[in-house]
């Protein structure tokens, strides 16, 4: 991998990540397109430690929500009522919403890591969710706000975020479409989403890094994340803005569109 490579997997990975188009996808798919040789293992551990660039942008973004809801978590279990205040119960939900993805990652680490050298997969994955987009968006009443949410919903938005550890779904896609599968409205749905998918991306990112040591060019593999985590970190963060300013006032059909034209277009490429 180069340097020119790395900035540009960052740029991809920034745009990619919010948007309901599958990160993991693109990060898989650019490189087969352009017909970068970069070893399995090594594309795996970048792409998994390039997306802690976009939870900084989260972190960042959301800092003030995640602030509120970190002290009233503490705060309700100093006083032992838990789940007294709904920034508390908030957090309590995106713990739970975590669990299903932490399992699933954990049990079928060596499956994922191989769906990443796999194009054709990806692709027929990313059409999958354009239809998980195209569906949500068709029949969700969308005529619940955040603070409706309840357990049974974050519990459903978890296990959908734990399909999307493989390339091809996308995390944002399959959360949102979840979210909105329980009548959540588009940008609670989004929010909820983003916020769930920070201490994911920690966990990945964490056993990523244990991974990137044992390398033998840690060293100067290092470098080469650096660069695609800050730009993907600037990029998401711009990202994340205009996705939310978009679910106030659009449908998700172009996203639909987009995953399924490019992922049948990329399966057909890949046959070719």
């Amino acid at each position: 991998m180069t340097l020119i490579q790395s900035i540009l997997l960052g740029i991809v990975q920034g745009l990619t990540e919010f948007l309901p188009i599958s990160s993991s996808a693109h990060l898989v798919l650019v490189p087969y397109l352009f017909g970068w040789k970069i070893p399995a293992q090594e594309a795996f551990i970048f792409d998994v430690l390039v997306q802690d660039g976009t939870l900084l942008a989260v972190i960042v973004y959301f800092r003030k929500d995640l602030l509120r809801i970190i002290t009233a978590f503490i705060n309700g279990l100093v006083r032992r009522q838990p789940f007294a205040e709904p920034d508390a119960r908030l957090g309590w939900y995106l713990i739970l919403a975590t669990v299903p993805a932490g399992i699933f990652g954990v049990t079928i680490k060596n499956t994922i890591e191989a769906a990443f050298s796999d194009p054709a997969a990806t692709a027929l994955l990313l059409v999958a969710t354009g239809l998980f987009l195209f569906l949500a968006e068709r029949f969700s009443r969308r005529s619940r706000k955040m603070e409706a949410l309840n357990w049974k919903d974050a519990l459903w938005i978890g296990v959908a975020q734990a399909v999307a550890v493989f390339p091809g779904i996308s995390r944002s896609g399959a959360t949102i479409s979840g979210g909105m599968a329980r009548n959540l409205e588009r940008v609670s749905a989004g929010r909820f989403a983003f916020l769930m998918s920070v201490p994911v991306m920690l966990a990945a990112g964490l056993l990523a890094g244990l991974d990137l040591l044992k390398t033998p060019s840690a060293g100067s593999f290092m470098l080469l994340v650096l660069a695609g985590f800050l730009t993907a970190a600037v990029v998401g963060y711009f990202s994340i803005h205009w996705l939310l300013r978009f679910l106030t006032r659009r449908p998700l059909y172009i996203f639909a569109i987009y995953c399924v034209v490019l992922g049948l277009g990329i399966f057909i490429f890949s046959l070719l």
